[in-house]
């Protein structure tokens, strides 16, 4: 599913992911882990990876990641990407649940 993914949906997919690290934040080593390989599963080129990485330093702005501009085609995909990304480190605090369960109300 992710290989039928535009190039401005998969920075879309990157933004959600990357809004998640910060939930709680701190953005924790597995985190960033999980985005190095999502960059890589995404095949994001050198400006892409670039521009993500950027959004575990300062997180991309709450307009950026509006769940009512998720491709409706596509809204299971990032509410999964986003379950694996919160699981990540091993920990779901709360930030991190209230922001999914905020997701789940608003993709459906």
């Amino acid at each position: 599913m992710l290989d039928k993914l535009s190039r401005e949906e998969r920075l879309q997919l990157m933004r959600f992911i990357c809004s998640f690290a910060w939930a709680d934040l701190q953005v924790r080593e597995q985190e960033r882990e999980f985005v190095r390989k999502m960059i890589l599963r995404l095949d994001l080129d050198a400006d892409e990876a670039k521009e993500v990485r950027g959004w575990l330093e300062v997180p991309p702005a709450a307009d950026e990641v509006d769940p009512m501009r998720i491709p409706r085609a596509h809204r299971q995909l990032f509410l999964e990407t986003a379950r694996e990304m919160i699981s990540s480190d091993g920990e779901i605090g709360e930030e991190e649940r209230e922001s999914l369960s905020l997701l789940e109300q608003l993709t459906r």
